[in-house]
């Protein structure tokens, strides 16, 4: 019998930074929990057209981004491995292709942090490089 996930309610910083000069920032609440041997995060943001949920999950051989709503995205990540994934929005979808450099993942005394830093293309274009900072702590 497996035991049910809990949920911790967590304040979460998502901070990402193209090819080291262009950085968007991002502070929500959100949930985090783990379900077998991976870790979860979800949240909501809300964009110009629309709400837009976020699951990010990680776990030994990889990580995975999740989008759905007013915006559609599925990201997944492996280093050293380029993975097709796509980026849906309302006047068209895109092929995305990744290849994660390094994925790191801790989470120690109610405080996790996930850090991606990835090559990304959006229908072919060239790489960018992005680095993925998503810090996260429980709310007490």
């Amino acid at each position: 019998m497996s035991t049910p996930e809990t949920e911790t309610i967590v304040k979460v910083n998502v901070k990402t930074t193209i090819d080291q000069n262009e950085t968007f920032e991002l502070t929500v609440f959100g949930r985090y929990f783990e379900k077998g041997n991976a870790h979860f995060l979800k949240y909501e943001e809300v964009i110009e057209e629309g709400t837009v949920r976020t699951i990010v999950k990680i776990s030994k051989t990889g990580a995975l981004i999740l989008r759905g709503g007013a915006l559609k995205m599925r990201l997944p990540f492996e280093v050293n491995r380029r993975l097709n994934g796509s980026y849906e929005m309302s006047f068209g979808e895109f092929a995305t292709e990744t290849t994660a450099r390094k994925i790191d993942f801790s989470y120690e005394n109610g405080k996790g942090l996930i850090e991606i830093v990835y090559d990304f293309s959006l229908n072919g274009s060239p790489d960018n490089t992005y680095h993925l900072e998503i810090a996260f702590q429980e709310e007490k």
